[in-house]
């Protein structure tokens, strides 16, 4: 069967800790196989994501993002005003959006449904923000020391995490904590999400030890959202603030802005294709 897409290119990350070259050989393969071959492959840290001149000059007309989330933000905004679709594909240690686009499958039967044109393909709702922009969620508050932990834990090693966890723990349960508008119940972290409605706000529970230590699992074993929350709110735009200067993790990085901090719904420059 023919694909759809007549010039695909490759983003991979050759360091990261989830490379596999036999998948990479797969996605070469299955691209041959659909009379689409890539056309360039941008191989990290060493190449360089491309921009949208770039992609234009190239005429790619899709571009397979085989990273993490953090990536596939970074080459999202650099494609920006490109006519192409990004296609994410789980190549990190979280995949959110990989997740939320396709469900949690890999990354051949993926990639064959797309080749097959058995897709969706729209932009997708932001959360925008002065310090970034977010196409999967904003974590902001002082539980985002916890993804420290699990940065730790995945480059030295589950002893290495435990030295760092109690001063991740400290921060969750005694630093100021974050709240919607200036009169809102303070909570250790703030979820934004953005869907088609609004973006929507909840705050994490740590009412007691059962909750703290569902929430330290969470963090350390993949989606952060798994914890005990409960809903704040659901907007166009929603103000943080803080007693401190806000911590906040953007699709996996790491940033911290001064309080208040102002989030608005956005939508992304770029298509994105969805299987789910």
């Amino acid at each position: 069967m023919t694909s759809p897409f007549s010039r695909p290119a490759l983003i991979c990350n050759t360091q990261s800790g989830s490379h596999d070259e036999a998948v990479r050989e797969q996605i070469a393969e299955l691209c041959r196989i659909h009379s689409a071959p890539l056309v360039a492959t941008f191989a990290l840290p060493d190449g360089d994501i491309p921009d949208a001149a770039a992609l234009k000059q190239q005429g790619i007309d899709l571009l397979l993002v085989w990273t993490g989330d953090g990536t596939i933000n970074a080459a999202a905004t650099q494609a920006a005003g490109w006519d192409g679709a990004i296609l994410p594909l789980p190549g990190g240690t979280l995949n959110l959006l990989s997740k939320a686009l396709h469900g949690d499958r890999p990354v051949p039967e993926i990639l064959a449904d797309v080749l097959q044109g058995k897709v969706r393909r729209s932009p997708i709702p932001t959360v925008v923000s002065d310090a970034d922009t977010a196409f999967i969620t904003v974590v902001a508050g002082p539980a985002t020391r916890w993804a420290e932990v699990r940065e730790t834990m995945r480059q030295d090693g589950i002893i290495e995490a435990s030295r760092a966890a109690p001063e991740a723990l400290d921060e969750m349960m005694n630093a100021p904590g974050v709240r919607v508008g200036a009169d809102g119940k303070a909570y250790p972290a703030v979820i934004l999400t953005p869907t088609p409605t609004g973006i929507r706000a909840d705050g994490i529970l740590t009412e007691g030890t059962g909750d703290v230590l569902r929430h330290g699992l969470a963090w350390l074993g993949g989606d952060f959202r798994d914890g005990p929350s409960e809903p704040i709110a659901t907007g166009e735009t929603v103000v943080l603030e803080s007693d401190k200067p806000i911590s906040l993790e953007f699709d996996g990085e790491l940033e911290e802005v001064a309080s208040p901090a102002t989030f608005s719904l956005g939508s992304s420059a770029v298509d994105f294709i969805a299987t789910a």
